[in-house]
């Protein structure tokens, strides 16, 4: 048995990634505003390490505010078809330029183009609007590489407690919980 949460978590990503029919890489988001609002949406986690869980995003969206307001977060990992979880907390920082250059340079070209045509979290009065601005993008980058837009980057999520939660028979489930201390990690379990 594994004693580091890092590996551990490849252990059951790798498994996972294997299972899941969509999105093995999806996971919660939770964030809170100034004034204490939670807020949850789901994300892609498209990097991760020692160093933390990595998702991309427009950076004038709402939860890119509530970032800036309280640069903490909360994820989630649900694989229902392992019947496993992963609870992940820390403090939050941006991804440097050339990480978020090299990410949004392996997107797809039309996902590149909405980037730069939505205002993300925004009201849009209809759809016709939002399509009438990915065209306007289609054209202004006709024949040429789609840079990434200043607005648009990355997010690290550095952990500070990361949970492993599998379901048992009779909700006996078995939880591991790491937190991190000066000189790596303590590891204890928690009850169902």
């Amino acid at each position: 048995m594994t004693t580091d949460p890092f590996a551990l978590f490849d252990q059951w990503y790798a498994e996972a990634r294997t299972t899941e029919p969509n999105d093995s890489n999806a996971m919660a988001l939770a964030t809170v505003d100034a004034a204490g609002q939670p807020s949850v949406r789901m994300v892609l986690l498209k990097g991760h390490g020692p160093d933390g869980f990595v998702f991309y995003t427009n950076r004038e969206g709402r939860k890119a505010g509530e970032l800036a307001a309280v640069p903490k977060a909360a994820l989630l990992f649900h694989w229902k078809s392992l019947r496993r979880q992963i609870r992940i907390e820390g403090a939050v920082s941006l991804a440097s330029d050339a990480e978020s250059d090299a990410y949004f340079a392996s997107r797809s070209r039309d996902s590149q183009l909405g980037a730069w045509a939505s205002d993300q979290s925004r009201p849009l009065a209809d759809r016709a609007t939002f399509e009438a601005r990915y065209e306007a993008m289609r054209a202004r980058f006709d024949g040429q590489d789609v840079q990434r837009p200043p607005h648009w980057g990355g997010y690290r999520v550095t952990p500070q407690r990361i949970e492993f939660w599998q379901d048992r028979e009779h909700r006996l489930h078995e939880r591991r919980v790491f937190t991190r201390i000066a000189d790596g990690w303590s590891e204890g379990l928690l009850y169902p």
